[in-house]
């Protein structure tokens, strides 16, 4: 049986990003084929990076975790100082000093993973922009697999990644839009590498009275899951949602499940619940009248999947090329630009019911094809084989 690290900045049952639950998801099925390990930090939260894990080996449903500390919390005083002095000097040294900012910067895991190299036969390492890939990964780079989480920002253009990417045996990448872009820039195409994604699946019962006598839910309402915060354009979603309800009076409603870190406004028809279980969150999909994702960066969203298979249609931002591509191959989704185009898309999946039903039974189909678990295995299978020689 293969043994097979998978590399993640941070991992555990309380993580919610959607780089690490790709991972650990990921780990988890693969498990069934191979010896699995994960090495990750210690850390919980992606912002400070704080040692919260304890250091040491443990089971996380069935799968072996090793955890090494990360060697100084995030100071983003110093992190934001240099980010604008590598904007205006992009030299190796200071990109460098830049990702260790950045963090987590753990030498015990780079140490690990210099040391036991031989005892692995496949690494894969999760993320392109975090510290555990960029000094992990030239480590042990003719047995690595690279799955970038590569969104269009400005960070993917930083000089001191054209020699990450060039590193890798080979990719995993998440969406056709993302190999594209990633083609563009660096010519990832020269090296192997499959669209794959992540596998999805769903609790047995998905029951929206529930959630809605839980939460004291009256009346349709959209609904947006993930961090709330500027980054992933809540900001401009709450801005055409007022608008538009100012427009359009009446009960309907947004309701946000995630953690904020930015202020959400008060507003009599926008309802913070916070964090919730797995269970609550597919309860409230199954209560909502459809999913808004108002993000401009994203390698793969898996809310989106999940939603699809909820039977529920989406509504996304068309800055996003990853999410459009992924409502224009499905069918299970619409778009929009600016808040015109808000405005006659909310209309049509508010008022239009046959129209959402349409949408997301051609949703359901294309995450029942394309994103099974068994799929998903199928193709980490086939890229460990060209990999890894017998």
């Amino acid at each position: 049986m293969r043994k097979v690290a998978f590399v993640v900045q941070r991992y555990g049952l309380e993580v919610n990003g959607g780089a690490e639950v790709l991972c650990r998801s990921t780990a988890e099925h693969m498990s069934r084929y191979w010896d699995v390990e994960v090495l990750t930090t210690c850390a919980l939260d992606y912002l400070t990076w704080r040692n919260e894990y304890r250091a040491g080996v443990e089971k996380i449903n069935g799968v072996t975790v090793r955890r090494f500390p990360v060697k100084r919390p995030r100071n983003w005083n110093y992190f934001r100082v240099l980010s604008r002095l590598y904007s205006k000097v992009p030299s190796n040294a200071l990109g460098h000093e830049w990702m260790r900012a950045q963090g987590p910067y753990s030498p015990g895991l780079f140490d690990f993973i210099k040391r036991e190299r031989a005892g692995y036969d496949l690494f894969i390492f999760s993320t392109y922009l975090y510290c555990t890939t960029f000094f992990g990964l030239p480590l042990v780079k003719e047995k690595s697999a690279l799955v970038p989480n590569a969104e269009d920002s400005p960070p993917l253009r930083y000089g001191i990644f054209k020699e990450i990417f060039s590193m890798p045996k080979a990719f995993i990448y998440n969406t056709p839009e993302e190999k594209a872009l990633l083609s563009d820039l660096y010519g990832t195409d020269r090296t192997p590498g499959e669209v794959v994604g992540v596998g999805v699946d769903l609790p047995k019962e998905l029951n929206g009275e529930r959630f809605r006598r839980k939460f004291k839910v009256e009346g349709d309402f959209v609904l947006y899951i993930g961090r709330i915060t500027v980054d992933k354009g809540c900001g401009e979603m709450f801005d055409y949602f007022a608008r538009y309800k100012a427009e359009r009076p009446g009960p309907l409603k947004l309701i946000l499940l995630g953690k904020a870190v930015m202020g959400v406004p008060k507003h009599p028809d926008i309802v913070e619940l916070g964090f919730v279980s797995e269970e609550e969150k597919f309860d409230a999909l199954d209560a909502a009248l459809f999913l808004l994702m108002p993000s401009p960066y994203e390698s793969l969203s898996i809310v989106l999947l999940e939603a699809w298979l909820a039977v529920r249609p989406v509504l996304v931002n068309e800055k996003c090329a990853v999410m459009k591509g992924q409502c224009e191959r499905s069918g299970g989704g619409l778009w929009y630009g600016d808040f015109s185009g808000f405005r006659e898309q909310m209309d049509r999946l508010v008022k239009d019911g046959e129209a959402r039903a349409r949408s997301a039974g051609s949703g359901k189909a294309y995450v029942v094809k394309n994103y099974s678990w068994e799929v998903i295995e199928r193709k980490y299978l086939r890229l460990a084989d060209s990999m890894v020689e017998e």
